[in-house]
């Protein structure tokens, strides 16, 4: 069947969107299923209030919706059912859809299905969205036709209009969308981890759940495909042992490697089939941290592997700045500056920041409980943070417990708003020092998402600077 006759089948099809949410990629499906002739209903636990924004783009589109509550006769009565990568796989409505004979998809699935261009796919703990951000650049400034998408608030199926067969996919992939493309048999030509961490043990019964959930993005290649891993991460390490196309690397820690892109001295080389090209030295790259070198290294293997020359992974890294809610710098008053680290929801990512950051930090962390362990953040804020504050959420007693029996021995204060919580920081930082927005904990409760805390810490950030 080719791509044209797979997008007309969608026409006239009773599609159930499950989970429109208040991102990009819900609302670019039910656009996409919309134009491409499908009957679709939308449902979502969300209230219509909730979602308004999302309903106001949608508003020209003949679209059903259920909203405030998910009904079991819509999923048995469709022909298929699309799932938001935050709906768990074993929900009992999905399970019910299958059992009446749907077909259950993601937009991933949908998009693998269709795109006619060559996919890069990148995941990880840390790291997924500066990677593919870069990786993107790199192809850009190789004069390649480029989409970036994916797990970044951009709907991947509504570029699918602009591809070819000579362009360039980069997608960064949640292990969420990689659960579909696992149950699909589907994994990207080229795929990158970037770092594997615990993460999401409120959803994955165990790590070594998540870390298989990880794998999905190359079991099902090819042995024309190809496996970026980074070799410095010993459970990414061992993704080799499995992978069905060939293997390259990248990594600061083993300068022996072959067929990898790694720092050797002060340069990053690109060793390829047993050639070796300096790139750039490490002092090119402007992104602050250890973590932020890894990116690039891992960029420049992915490229690599796609043919982009050295001079335009140079010219990349040369012009490629800091990325919005990832250790990004907001604003610098009176000798401080401030860093908004939204992103980062796990210990391990909120401790990378602290490491990258070479001065006195009042930290503001604390939010949702996904269930993972702080211990070693809590050693790492005794030895490095200045000045400490709490947001409240569900994970904050222990996180605050942890720090206390870590020796932590003078006041934490806990805000109940972002405008609290940035005062509270700003009354505590010293000249020549930094507050750091890293809350090592998911945003729900507070906030609707990481990124609307990272926009509210903007905002009460600049209020803060424009008075001064």
């Amino acid at each position: 069947m080719t791509r044209r006759d797979d997008m007309l089948a969608l026409r006239g099809k009773k599609v159930l969107v499950m989970g429109l949410g208040v991102n990009r990629g819900g609302l670019g499906v039910a656009r996409f299923l919309c134009e491409q002739g499908a009957q679709v209903t939308v449902t979502d636990l969300r209230t219509p209030d909730r979602l308004a924004p999302s309903l106001e783009e949608l508003s020209r589109y003949p679209i059903r919706y259920v909203l405030g509550e998910h009904r079991l006769q819509d999923f048995q009565n469709a022909d298929i059912v699309v799932r938001n990568p935050a709906v768990p796989r074993q929900s009992m409505f999905l399970s019910a859809a299958r059992e009446s004979g749907a077909a259950v998809e993601m937009e991933m699935t949908l998009f693998f299905r269709l795109c006619p261009a060559p996919i890069i796919g990148i995941t990880g703990t840390k790291g997924k969205t500066t990677t593919t951000m870069l990786t993107g650049e790199m192809l850009k400034q190789d004069g390649r036709k480029t989409v970036v998408a994916g797990n970044l608030r951009v709907s991947a199926l509504e570029s699918l209009s602009s591809l070819d067969p000579d362009s360039w996919v980069v997608l960064e992939l949640s292990s969420w969308q990689l659960e579909g493309l696992a149950e699909a048999g589907m994994s990207p030509h080229i795929a990158v981890v970037t770092n594997i961490y615990p993460d999401h043990l409120d959803r994955y019964k165990d790590m070594e759940d998540y870390v298989a959930a990880k794998k999905a993005i190359f079991l099902s290649q090819s042995p024309a495909d190809v496996l970026i891993l980074n070799s410095d991460d010993h459970v990414v390490r061992e993704f080799a042992l499995e992978a069905k196309g060939s293997v390259r690397w990248f990594g600061v820690a083993d300068p022996e490697c072959a067929e990898a892109s790694l720092v050797v001295g002060t340069d990053i080389l690109l060793r390829w089939n047993g050639l070796e090209e300096v790139v750039c030295p490490v002092s090119a790259v402007g992104l602050p941290g250890k973590g932020n070198l890894l990116n690039v290294l891992a960029a420049m293997a992915t490229v690599g592997a796609a043919g982009v020359s050295v001079e335009s992974m140079a010219r990349a890294v040369k012009v490629f700045g800091p990325v919005p809610d990832r250790l990004e710098p907001v604003a610098e008053r009176a000798g401080i500056t401030y860093y908004n680290d939204t992103t980062s929801t796990t210990p391990a990512s909120t401790l990378a920041a602290l490491e990258a950051l070479g001065c006195p930090v009042v930290l503001i962390a604390g939010g949702s409980d996904k269930h993972l362990d702080f211990q070693e953040l809590a050693r790492a804020i005794v030895n490095r943070v200045s000045a400490l504050v709490l947001l409240a959420g569900s994970a904050t007693p222990r996180l605050r417990a942890e720090i206390v029996a870590a020796g932590w021995r003078r006041e934490i204060p806990e805000a109940l708003s972002m405008e609290e919580a940035v005062q509270l920081a700003h009354t505590a930082a010293q000249p020549g020092g930094a507050i750091l927005l890293s809350p090592a904990c998911a945003s729900f409760g507070m906030f609707a998402n990481e990124f609307e805390r990272g926009e509210l810490f903007r905002r009460f950030v600049r209020e803060i600077a424009e008075r001064g």
